[in-house]
C-alpha cells in the first residue's frame, strides 16, 4: 500500500557547499535531502520511501563545532510503500522452487508462496518447472499472481522487507502470463 508520509530529518551540508545565495543553499539542502532520502531506503514503520513530493520547511542551521558543517532541520511530505498483512497484491514470479514460488511486489523482491498454501496447484518439474491445477491454470516464471500477505518481516541490516503469501481465498491466483 502507498501512504504519505510527513517526516522532519536534519540535513548536513559541508561547509564547502555553503553559498551566501539563498537559492544555491536551498538546491544543496534538497540534493542532500534526495541523498539521504535514497540510501535511507526502508524503516521498519513507513516501509520503502518511494519519492519526496514536497519540501515543506527548512529551518535555521546550526554550525557543528568540529567540522565547520552546518545541520538544517527540514520537514517534507513524501511516498512511501508498505505492505500489511491481509493485503491482496500481485507479484511477478521469478524462482520456482518444489515446495514453493519466489515472487516481486513492488520493491519488495522476497515474497513466499509455499506450496502448502496453494492447494489446488501441483510442481510439475522439468527445465523450466511450474506449479498447475487442474483446470490447466499455470504458476510460471514472469507470471503475475494475486496473493494474500499472510505476514511481513523487516530485514533490519539489510533494510529490507520479506512477505509470506497464499492463494487460500477467492479470485486469487495467476493473472497473466510473460509479465516481463
Amino acid at each position: 500500500m502507498f501512504l504519505k508520509s510527513e517526516l522532519s530529518w536534519d540535513v548536513i551540508i559541508h561547509a564547502e557547499k555553503l553559498d551566501v545565495e539563498g537559492v544555491m543553499l536551498q538546491k544543496a539542502i534538497l540534493i542532500r535531502l534526495m541523498d539521504d532520502f535514497a540510501a535511507e531506503k526502508a524503516s521498519k514503520d513507513l516501509g520503502y520511501f518511494m519519492a519526496v513530493t514536497t519540501l515543506d520547511k527548512i529551518g535555521e542551521g546550526k554550525v557543528q563545532k568540529h567540522t565547520g558543517d552546518v545541520l538544517f532541520p527540514v520537514e517534507f511530505s513524501c511516498i512511501t510503500f508498505k505492505i500489511f498483512r491481509g493485503e491482496i497484491l500481485e507479484g511477478v514470479v521469478y524462482e520456482i522452487k518444489k515446495h514453493a514460488v519466489f515472487m516481486r511486489c513492488g520493491p519488495v523482491d522476497k515474497v513466499y508462496l509455499s506450496h502448502k498454501k496453494m492447494a489446488d496447484y501441483k510442481y510439475v518439474p522439468g527445465e523450466n518447472p511450474i506449479f498447475m491445477n487442474e483446470k490447466m491454470s499455470r504458476i510460471e516464471k514472469d507470471t503475475v499472481v494475486r496473493f494474500i500477505v499472510l505476514g511481513t518481516k523487516y530485514m533490519k541490516a539489510e533494510k529490507k522487507f520479506q512477505a509470506v503469501g497464499s492463494l487460500e481465498s477467492d479470485y486469487l491466483g495467476p493473472i497473466s502470463q510473460n509479465a516481463v
